[in-house]
């Protein structure tokens, strides 16, 4: 006769009885994930406080030394280095009892010019902490939560966090991959930038390509004027033209490459902007598209990067999108299935991976 009752594995707990050894595992990951949710304020003030930029310059230094030169209070500046040494972003060496910061260490807090740079990151994860509260009623209530009702923290972060990638790779690597694009914009080329932000991606493409002509589009009024301004100190004003429009009404003008950076996701009706890039190409144009890396699996981005992007997406682009209409919520992960249905349901006919970061997937999308 059958029995009813449930068989365990040998040598696992029966059902509703924890495993002490994996507890004990799961709570270290706790400590750790806790270690590094606090210490991302204290990135903050060392960002803000000029604390990392001043050490990268000094070399090993007491906290005297880095109190002194960045005008802060000693007793203050040598617990946020005891704390960034256990954190691993600074280096302490017992025998001089000084503080440095590595190669790799300045790379990533000291040098925004670097590939590598990630301070910036911390001020856009502080807008998260900041509007949590607005997330909560927006999952209560579903309704959306839209990019420009966010702390202002989020805009500059964005700006500093992406910018390094695009000046690793944009003009080097995105560029070239796409077929006859790069001859284009030497020759000069017409170009949109939608969803630009502060303009970081423009700005860039306007140095290296200085025959061709760019027009910045964002919505968001407080990001144009940044941006206007930021053209004007790299001296591309000449080049570069911003304006408040949104993805699917700014003004078509046969524009020999469209692009949109990190930024379809975060749009309502993401195959209504893909329709109006559509219209806004010449017929031999290209619309390069760059969106988070994601396989189209869920279960594949099950990783640190997923966890990273699926967080931002849960707080800050799934919202912006439900703000909007039809509020499609594509999320920050929708992998290249997703992406290639949405300009196909724009009249789009080619599509394909022209290259790809650990943190990117650069498309290339032609009429």
């Amino acid at each position: 006769m059958a029995s009813d009752t449930l068989h365990t594995p040998a040598g696992s707990p029966p059902p509703g009885v924890f495993d002490p050894q994996k507890l004990d595992a799961f709570l270290g990951q706790m400590v750790g994930d806790m270690g590094a949710a606090i210490s991302g304020a204290l990135v903050m003030l060392g960002d803000r406080l000029g604390l990392y930029k001043a050490l990268a310059r000094l070399g090993p230094s007491t906290p005297a030394d880095l109190a002194a030169a960045t005008e802060t209070t000693e007793r203050y500046v040598r617990e946020w280095l005891s704390a960034q040494a256990a954190s691993g972003y600074v280096t302490y060496d017992k025998a001089t009892e000084r503080f440095s910061l590595s190669p790799e260490q300045a790379m990533v807090f000291a040098d925004e010019e670097s590939p590598a740079f990630m301070a910036g990151g911390f001020e856009l994860l502080c807008a998260v902490w900041r509007d949590e509260a607005k997330i909560e009623q927006a999952f209560k209530s579903g309704a959306g939560v839209g990019w420009h009702e966010h702390d202002a923290c989020l805009f500059r972060g964005t700006e500093r966090f992406f910018r390094p990638g695009y000046n690793a790779h944009l003009i080097s690597e995105w560029i070239p991959a796409l077929e006859g694009v790069e001859a284009k914009l030497a020759a000069g080329a017409l170009v949109a930038d939608v969803g630009c932000g502060h303009g970081a991606s423009t700005i860039l493409m306007a140095k290296a390509f200085p025959k061709s002509h760019f027009v910045g589009l964002d919505y968001h009024e407080g990001s144009i004027a940044r941006a206007r301004a930021a053209a004007k100190e790299a001296g591309v004003e000449d080049r570069v033209e911003f304006h408040v429009a949104s993805a699917k009404a700014f003004p078509a003008r046969d524009y020999d490459l469209v692009c949109i950076f990190d930024a379809l996701h975060d749009m309502g009706d993401p195959v209504g902007a893909a329709r109006h890039i559509r219209e806004s190409l010449k017929p031999d144009g290209t619309w390069l598209l760059v969106e988070p890396f994601a396989n189209d699996d869920m279960a594949d981005n099950l990783n640190p990067i997923g966890r990273m992007f699926y967080s931002a997406s849960t707080m800050i682009c799934t919202p912006a999108s439900l703000s909007q209409e039809v509020g499609l919520g594509l999320g920050a992960q929708a992998g290249e299935r997703r992406l290639r249905q949405v300009t196909e349901q724009a009249g789009f006919t080619r599509f394909r991976r022209a290259t790809e970061t650990p943190f990117n997937l650069v498309f290339e999308v032609r009429p």
